[in-house]
């Protein structure tokens, strides 16, 4: 890279002052230094631009290796679930043939019995006016919550200029 020095840069000032003279020195000097600060810029953003791209290529290799572990894992615990699946499968088999003659009749006392212990469905009472209750007073007052129900016409009573009352 060129190495300016303070006698080379000393040189070119004088030189400078020669040539374009005294006059339209700073103007020049102010263009010089609006150029090479945009020069300088240019340079900083191709570099950024070059540093996102390799990023984004690196973030790329490492989605791809994730993706393929986590396809892997995926497979295994599937082959897994299909291997334990089979199991059952055989094992109640064994078990529906040992107890086949025990019962008597294909009633099962023990699924009776768990569907009259099970409680039945009960929808969730949702009160949305207690929620807002909870809240305390000062809370509702910063952030604007209403705790008082107010016609329309008394809120716009409420929010009227006082010159513009008008009395009929």
């Amino acid at each position: 890279m060129i190495d300016f020095g303070f006698d080379k840069l000393a040189l070119i000032g004088a030189v400078a002052l020669i040539v374009i003279g005294p006059e339209k020195l700073p103007k020049v000097a102010r263009t010089v230094g609006h150029m090479f600060g945009k020069a300088q810029r240019y340079v900083a953003d191709v570099k950024a631009e070059v540093n996102r791209s390799i990023e984004l290529d690196e973030l790329k290799k490492v989605k791809t290796q994730f993706e393929d572990a986590a396809r892997g894992v995926e497979q295994s615990v599937q082959q897994e679930m299909n291997t334990a699946h089979s199991e059952i499968g055989d094992f109640e088999s064994d078990w529906g043939g040992a107890t086949a003659g025990l019962d008597g009749p294909k009633s099962d006392p023990a699924a009776a019995l768990s569907e009259a212990m099970l409680p039945q469905y009960k929808h969730p009472k949702k009160n949305w006016r207690l929620k807002r209750a909870a809240m305390p007073q000062w809370y509702k007052h910063q952030h604007g919550v209403r705790t008082r129900a107010q016609s329309g016409a008394a809120r716009v009573a409420r929010f009227r200029p006082p010159g513009a009352r008008t009395a009929r």
